[in-house]
């Protein structure tokens, strides 16, 4: 049986790698990982980007084959946009590797075409966050609208459009390119939002209790209930295991921990890693 339609296996969520290789087989080679061997993996998106080795990172996730789950982080993205030669690299950016790859068409190829969610057993896993206005049922469909954009033969075009700050906030009338902007905003990008549910992205540092600001996932009136929101992107706020919202960016490339967290008990595995970037650069 293919593993990642066994419900019986199971699930562990690994937070951002960003380019963080060696730490990332560690963690697969840790006993309780490596010893579960139907373990289906899902990753919170930012494969790659700011640590040392983005291609080896991107290649040993694809490698699991039909075990992984990954969804897209503003940082894949960036990569996609750097290829389609819509933005350039910044000065901290580590993704030479992929973009010179004699492979490099299929290996872009291939995160292009990962979801911005995945929902399963009362889990959704998205890199940042959900607008509060949102059901899950909402949630999936609105990915599911940018994803089409990101995978069809105009993706380059939905790129160049994606970037921007506004709308910060969700209307049903949104349509176009302002629609899609809203829904990888959200999915990618957020942090904080106003307590009217608009999204703030100056705001990078954990959170605080100054000014209007909340935590996305403390929006009072959220539509989606009953499902754990699985997210990464947030290294500032770091581990946070709530029954309705999961963080799981620890900061591997800062020199933190990359964090495993199995799905069913909340079995909690972390390996210590180097410091490949100066603190505060996100």
């Amino acid at each position: 049986m293919n593993p990642a339609e066994n419900s019986c296996s199971s699930i562990w969520m690994i937070g951002d790698l960003q380019g963080c290789c060696i730490p990332l087989q560690s963690l697969l080679a840790h006993p309780d990982i490596a010893a579960d061997h139907d373990a289906r993996l899902w990753f919170t998106g930012d494969l790659i980007n700011r640590g040392p080795d983005s291609l080896g990172t991107l290649r040993t996730v694809m490698a699991l084959g039909d075990r992984a789950r990954v969804v897209l982080g503003n940082h894949d993205l960036h990569l996609l946009a750097v290829a389609a030669g819509i933005r350039k690299p910044g000065k901290s950016d580590t993704l030479n590797d992929i973009l010179n790859a004699p492979d490099a068409h299929e290996l872009l190829d291939w995160l292009r075409h990962r979801p911005l969610a995945h929902y399963e057993q009362g889990h959704l896993m998205v890199h940042a966050g959900v607008l509060p206005a949102w059901s899950l049922e909402k949630t999936l469909a609105l990915a599911a609208e940018a994803e089409a954009a990101l995978r069809g033969p105009d993706w380059k075009n939905a790129l160049k459009h994606m970037y921007g700050n506004e709308p910060a906030y969700w209307d049903e009338t949104l349509q176009g390119h302002d629609r899609r902007r809203v829904i990888i905003n959200a999915l990618t990008r957020i942090r904080m939002c106003t307590s009217q549910g608009h999204m703030e992205f100056t705001h990078k540092g954990a959170p605080d209790d100054d000014g209007d600001l909340l935590p996305w996932f403390d929006v009072p009136g959220r539509a989606m209930q009953g499902t754990t929101v699985a997210f990464g992107h947030w290294s500032t706020l770091g581990l946070l295991l709530r029954p309705d919202a999961v963080c799981l960016d620890t900061g591997c490339v800062w020199g933190r921990q990359l964090t495993a967290l199995r799905l069913h008990d909340r079995k909690l595995v972390q390996i210590a890693c180097h410091q490949y970037q100066e603190p505060g650069r996100h």
